[in-house]
């Protein structure tokens, strides 16, 4: 059942962010300053330190046990938001023991595909030129970050790099051509998107390309040889489909997925960390599934993490 907070926060969405969305379609920084949130309180533990990856600028969030190294991108369609707004994730991945980088990658329409994969891949060569083990390293996104997560995972396997030991997906944005049923079925059910503006908004940030590209819609991607996943979404979502259908075709591949939709909550509802219980679950359910496949934890520590409590320290240090 959903908590009382997750129905107010679509009522809210509803009522005033998705139709001052749909007016500012267009105006690029009309939307960009929609998307943006206000400053959060940096909680006490928890620290930010501004850097450059792979001569990608972006930041770390740390906390006080943090142990293994989380590569964060965020959503906002590929035009708009950034390591700031997205801090309520990237500082709930820190207190559960991840040391963060979250980068700000080029966005459009300034800077359309592939900029933000090159950008992703740059970050990702740069935490290994650092001295980190891929496979003890995993990814994560939002949205579009979500997308390009994967666009991440499809571009380092066909050039021949390392992938990361799992990636944790939530609300991804798969498919760019906007062909999926919960498009139409649930747009008027969707809390922040209309679902006739999926397709347009895409091109922002796929000026010419083609919406089938695998590095832009990796949905059309072979998945073949791709890391563990976990996926998370809302049952309400236009872009709920993104999620099912990716993992019925990484399944296929004979990829380990993990998939749950979650009732009544917003998209990329994990934004709403300190205040959505099922966002703090959320982040809860995907820092146990990353530790668990970057350290291979017994399923017992696992549960502990997803109850909320801390794993205890493996006797002989990591393992993969």
């Amino acid at each position: 059942m959903a908590s009382w907070q997750a129905h107010l926060a679509v009522w809210i969405l509803r009522l005033r962010f998705k139709p001052s969305l749909a007016r500012a379609d267009g105006d690029i920084l009309r939307m960009r300053k929609l998307m943006t949130p206000p400053p959060i309180r940096i909680p006490r533990g928890v620290t930010i330190t501004p850097a450059e990856v792979g001569g990608i600028a972006g930041e770390w969030v740390e906390g006080k046990r943090s142990e293994h190294t989380l590569l964060y991108l965020h959503g906002g369609g590929y035009f708009a938001c950034s390591a700031e707004t997205h801090r309520p994730i990237t500082l709930g991945f820190a207190q559960q023991g991840f040391r963060v980088f979250a980068p700000n990658y080029r966005l459009a329409p300034e800077h359309p595909f592939p900029a933000a994969v090159e950008d992703a891949a740059a970050v990702w060569r740069g935490l290994i030129e650092q001295g980190n083990s891929p496979r003890e390293m995993v990814v994560a996104g939002d949205s579009a970050g979500g997308g390009l997560a994967l666009a991440l995972l499809v571009a380092s396997r066909d050039r021949g790099n390392p992938l990361p030991a799992a990636a944790a997906l939530f609300s991804p944005w798969t498919d760019l051509a906007a062909t999926g049923d919960s498009i139409r079925v649930n747009d008027r059910r969707c809390a922040m998107f209309a679902g006739a503006g999926i397709g347009p908004g895409a091109r922002r940030y796929l000026a010419a390309e083609d919406a089938r590209n695998p590095l832009a819609s990796p949905l059309y991607a072979d998945l073949s040889c791709f890391p563990p996943l976990l996926i998370h979404a809302g049952s309400d979502e236009v872009l709920l489909d993104d999620s099912r259908r990716l993992a019925e075709r990484a399944r296929a591949a004979g990829v380990a997925v993990e998939l749950k939709i979650w009732p009544v909550v917003p998209h990329a509802w994990q934004l709403a960390y300190p205040m959505l219980p099922e966002a703090r679950q959320s982040i809860r359910e995907a820092s146990a599934f990353l530790v668990g496949r970057a350290l291979r934890l017994p399923a017992s520590e696992a549960r502990r993490m997803e109850a909320g409590e801390s794993p205890a320290p493996p006797a002989t240090g990591i393992h993969c």
